[in-house]
């Protein structure tokens, strides 16, 4: 069989070590020697011995699912053997994560995940309620994170002297020590107008970074299981 389709640019190799690895701008690979953690729906092929199973939440997971709509289904991936993992033919990208790290990251943004990763589902200081719900999942632990972005994501700094202000339905995430707080950029006039549609932003100071999506978030499609 001959063809572009066939050239080395899209036939995938062996993985030389366990782990996570990009395999192209819109899939990763993960070589499993024992267990890791990914998104549920996210596997699009495997080989080898692998065993995918539905990963509980517990109770407490399932009340803070319910009252944050902020999902996170996941499904445990157990065995030896390659597999690959996508969403809706969104960009990919790896994020290493140190010992002393903290990573948050919107959920719907989460791909797959070494074990050895701790996560939880923690309200967005500042936010509070009237925020909307503003709830990320916190990664702590040391090993790499799979993210999923619709698009080239932007990196932004984020200094002491020069906060940076999101919009609420376009960040991904943030690194650890950096404070939270809403902030409203439209007056009560302008509103009373008609508005801007960018009223309200989240504001991110200290010393760190914020990843931002080139777009607003569109409607979540229902978890196919």
């Amino acid at each position: 069989m001959k063809g572009d389709l066939f050239s080395s640019e899209h036939v995938v190799r062996p993985a030389t070590a366990p782990g996570m690895y990009v395999e192209n701008a819109k899939c990763v690979k993960y070589a499993v020697d024992g267990e890791m953690l990914a998104r549920q729906g996210a596997m699009v092929a495997f080989r080898g011995d692998l065993r995918f199973e539905r990963k509980g939440q517990g109770v407490g997971g399932m009340l803070k699912r319910a009252v944050t709509g902020e999902g996170l289904p996941l499904m445990v991936v157990r065995g030896r053997g390659e597999a690959w993992f996508a969403h809706e033919a969104q960009n990919v990208f790896v994020v290493e994560i140190g010992a002393n790290d903290e990573f948050t990251v919107n959920g719907r943004n989460v791909l797959c995940f070494d074990a050895s990763l701790a996560y939880e589902i923690r309200t967005v200081k500042g936010s509070g309620i009237a925020g909307g719900g503003l709830f990320n999942s916190v990664f702590t632990g040391q090993g790499r994170l799979g993210l999923v972005c619709e698009g080239n994501p932007l990196v932004i700094p984020v200094t002491p002297d020069q906060p940076v202000y999101v919009d609420t339905d376009a960040v991904v995430g943030w690194t650890a020590r950096l404070q939270t707080s809403l902030h409203r950029s439209q007056s009560v006039g302008s509103m009373l107008r008609g508005g801007s549609g960018e009223a309200v932003q989240l504001m991110l100071r200290g010393e760190g970074h914020v990843v931002v999506r080139p777009s607003e978030a569109t409607a979540q499609k229902p978890q196919q299981h």
